[in-house]
């Protein structure tokens, strides 16, 4: 049985990464950390874990009790909290942040995207967990890089759902805003766009195309939904074989050969994609829930992984009817 921690537990990617592990067959969480909370319940945070646990969260820091460290942290917090700590050798890390997710010579993190990185995760200590506008623009963009293809300008429109915007309340994440509402926000410079270019010219070492990326606020709770534009002169038919042929062994991964819709991702950890094409003009539209591909059920995924166990345990997750 893995034992798990988790810092940073109030958040709604900790929330759903609590409901995760606890029904993971494999898991068993020892504690879940947050000063402000310390004593209280877990539900009465996370409220829709009634009848599932009865954990509390505590300000203790039983590291030489677990296998694995989830940080759902605070951009900026996970490396205060490695610099500051020596943990257990045998202990992993994964890190939902964005603090390790660039390569760097000062540490030793994996970016655990699976479908890019997946021998590397299995046998790392230390995993960052990619952001959710990234995993979901990386999986529609990778096949191309792989094939050598990304050689013009990109332009990327993706809009999300409003609880990428954290559980804490802002001007833009309120209801009475965000309903019946539509806006753009950190167009050409979103925080997601380095780890874009390091996954693509991992696979294109060549790579030095522009990419626009304009992300929008939706009037919807949760999930990410993509479009990418690009030319290439390579057929629709010889696209989607280079498609399935780059996720034939991955778990998550579909390629779909009619439209695809939100709802259809919204509570699983899937990315769905669909290739559309006029001329020299090609379509790419990808999805997943933001919270989980994106986020809480990719670090799953890692972890998995990481303790070599088959990679859709506790994540056979299935979206709702309606």
């Amino acid at each position: 049985m893995i034992k798990a921690g988790i810092i940073g537990g109030a958040g709604y990617t900790a929330g759903e990464l609590i409901r995760l592990l606890i029904n993971h067959p494999e898991t068993e969480i020892v504690f879940i950390h947050s000063n402000s909370n310390a004593g209280n319940k877990i539900t009465d945070v996370h409220e829709g874990l009634y009848g599932e646990t009865d954990l509390s969260f505590t300000d203790q820091l039983l590291l030489d009790e677990i296998d694995v460290l989830f940080f759902c942290t605070a951009h900026g917090d996970t490396k205060k909290f490695m610099d500051s700590h020596n943990l257990p050798e045998s202990l992993k890390v994964i890190d939902l942040s964005m603090d390790y997710r660039l390569k760097s010579e000062e540490h030793d993190f994996v970016y655990g995207l699976p479908e890019l990185n997946r021998r590397a995760t299995c046998t790392a200590r230390y995993v960052a967990n990619p952001g959710c506008f990234a995993t979901c623009i990386e999986l529609g963009l990778l096949p191309l890089a792989k094939n050598l293809l990304l050689s013009g300008d990109i332009t990327i429109n993706a809009i999300t759902g409003s609880t990428g915007a954290g559980v804490k309340p802002q001007p833009t994440s309120h209801f009475s805003w965000r309903d019946n509402n539509m806006s753009v926000y950190k167009p050409f410079e979103h925080q997601h766009l380095p780890e874009i270019t390091q996954a693509l010219q991992q696979l294109q070492q060549s790579f030095n195309a522009d990419i626009s990326f304009i992300p929008y606020r939706g009037n919807f709770p949760r999930g990410i939904f993509t479009t990418i534009l690009m030319k290439t002169k390579v057929s629709l038919e010889e696209l989607v074989r280079m498609y399935e042929a780059y996720y034939d062994k991955d778990s998550f991964v579909h390629i779909v050969d009619k439209n695809i819709d939100l709802k259809q991702v919204v509570n699983t950890n899937k990315c769905l994609i669909h290739l559309e094409k006029q001329g020299d003009k090609l379509l790419i539209i990808s999805c997943i829930d933001n919270l989980l591909k994106g986020a809480s059920g990719q670090a799953v995924h890692n972890m998995n992984l990481m303790f070599n166990l088959e990679e859709t345990i506790g994540l056979r997750l299935k979206p709702s009817a309606f």
